[in-house]
């Protein structure tokens, strides 16, 4: 069978799954005051740290419209798949949803389906990979929503994040926890819930010591490693990102490890020197 697979911009798409026709990217839309960019290929990471840094407003972001989805979902192929950032983070999976009814209005044997991924950025991706590996495999359209279902149920997402500023300005961290973090120089490590909303899991005094204990955590936390792909997002710190990934090869034997760099809204979110990591 023939399938498609879409995925918002908040999920980063290796340079392989960019070249492959199969696969598509959505992209949100960013705003830093008056200074506008989609996030697409054009998106130019640099200058939009800059401007974040510059700005005393919260970064903005806004999600693709139903149309977009639906220019999307029209397509040759028999199975199609979309996947979007948490939707407690983002209007971007009822988007998807209603550009699902619309198209499927028309089209009722099309067989679509949403999948809200109760993550973000690297756990998208997964979540991506998992889809193709299912279809590739031969499983039918049911058998792909409900393993997939079952993948997104056990994943896990953690993050350290070298500035708390974007967090407080949103809202999703109180100004006096992110001021008594900055200067204790305090790293939270963080994390999702089962729906999809950011919590803490642990803390550390310094950017090194807080990558040790997100790494502690994967470990922790993580079962049937050997048969799990992890994923690394980094938001302008390669070295830092090449840096974990050899400390968890050296604790523990995952089935793969990817690194990835953080496309526009997961930049938004994890800033400059900001570690994600999947699984």
């Amino acid at each position: 069978m023939s399938y498609k697979i879409i995925v918002d911009s908040c999920g980063e798409l290796t340079e392989e799954l960019k070249k492959d026709a199969r696969f598509q990217s959505v992209p949100l839309e960013l705003d830093v005051d008056d200074y506008h960019v989609v996030d697409d290929e054009s998106f130019c990471q640099s200058e939009f740290l800059k401007k974040v840094k510059e700005s005393p407003n919260c970064p903005k972001s806004a999600c693709p419209s139903p149309q977009k989805y639906y220019d999307a979902y029209t397509s040759d192929a028999e199975h199609i798949y979309a996947v979007t950032l948490s939707a407690q983070l983002s209007g971007s999976y009822n988007s998807a949803q209603t550009a699902r009814q619309m198209y499927l209005d028309h089209n009722p044997d099309k067989k679509i389906h949403v999948f809200n991924s109760c993550s973000a950025s690297a756990g998208e991706t997964l979540i991506a990979l998992k889809i193709q590996e299912l279809e590739e495999s031969g499983c039918t359209f049911e058998e792909v929503v409900k393993q997939t279902g079952e993948y997104i149920e056990s994943q896990q997402t953690f993050f350290v994040l070298e500035t708390l500023d974007t967090l407080r300005k949103n809202g999703r961290l109180s100004n006096l926890k992110a001021i008594v973090a900055s200067v204790l120089k305090i790293k939270p490590v963080m994390g999702a819930t089962p729906d999809g909303q950011i919590c803490q899991l642990a803390q550390a005094q310094g950017m090194n010591k807080a990558l040790d204990r997100m790494v502690k955590e994967v470990l922790q936390r993580t079962k049937n490693r050997e048969q799990r792909i992890l994923a690394i997002s980094h938001c302008n710190c390669p070295q830092r990102a090449r840096k974990v990934k050899e400390q968890i090869e050296r604790m523990m034997k995952f089935r793969r490890i990817i690194i990835l760099e953080t496309a526009g809204v997961s930049t938004m979110y994890a800033n400059d020197g900001g570690v994600i990591i999947a699984v």
